[in-house]
């Protein structure tokens, strides 16, 4: 026998769970108990339950995740971002009203790896500055990025607060802004602590963003490795319009 949307208490529960997103009990991102929590909560049965949910399910109002950190979710909103975009991603989010916010989970002065010194063209052994950072859209994760910056460009870097806009900070601290910006983008899967960062299941696909930063010297200053959840962004391409995409 296959799934069903029930009856009246099924339609009643639907009703309460809507109410308490319009009212913001629940917010986007915001896990749900577990199904025998819910069932407790809402004096149904699980079966009843089940059919309550399915249709918000089907609606795009819930999902279903695997893995850790799984379970029922209210969906946030998927943010849409162009494939050139000027401003950095707290602007971005703010523009097209979603909620952000930043937890740095690492900030470090070391040598760069063979690959960041080719790419920021300093030589083998120099130092950077390595910046980890989770971002945050609606209360929920959207991506995780690494951005890295040479010592000698950004001295006392990780003496300032990194949890706002890092294009802002260079621009006032440094002097630093990008004119020119290279960017791959590519798919990738969720190593165990990536999909740890983003809540998500392992193997999950996720959107690869390597973007390689100019003043307007044409010295590079910044290279940065951002990975999206691919349920929570969409990427967008407008021909004939030359646009930057910056994640930092």
């Amino acid at each position: 026998m296959g799934e069903t949307t029930g009856g009246p208490v099924a339609e009643d529960v639907r009703r309460r769970i809507l109410a308490m997103l319009a009212q913001g009990t629940l917010i986007p991102g915001a896990r749900l108990g577990t199904e025998r929590d819910m069932a407790e909560m809402f004096s149904v049965s699980r079966s009843t339950l089940r059919s309550a949910l399915l249709p918000l399910s089907r609606a795009g109002i819930l999902e279903r995740r695997t893995g850790r950190g799984g379970g029922t979710f209210i969906r946030a909103d998927v943010v849409e971002r162009h494939a050139a975009e000027s401003a950095g991603l707290p602007a971005l989010l703010a523009e097209s009203g979603h909620a952000s916010a930043t937890r740095v989970v690492g900030a470090e002065r070391r040598p760069a790896t063979p690959i960041e010194a080719r790419a920021l063209e300093i030589t083998d052994g120099a130092e950077v500055f390595a910046v980890r950072r989770i971002r945050l859209a609606d209360g929920a994760p959207l991506s995780v990025d690494l951005a890295c910056f040479p010592v000698e460009l950004v001295p006392g870097l990780l003496e300032h607060p990194l949890d706002g806009s890092l294009y802002e900070l260079l621009r006032t601290r440094y002097g630093l802004v990008a004119t020119r910006t290279t960017e791959i983008i590519e798919v990738g899967a969720a190593s165990r602590r990536e999909a740890g960062w983003l809540e998500i299941g392992v193997r999950r696909p996720l959107l690869a963003i390597t973007r390689l930063s100019r003043d307007d010297s044409g010295t590079p200053f910044e290279y940065s490795f951002d990975l999206f959840r691919s349920d929570r962004v969409r990427l967008i391409s407008t021909s004939g319009v030359s646009r930057e995409v910056r994640g930092t």
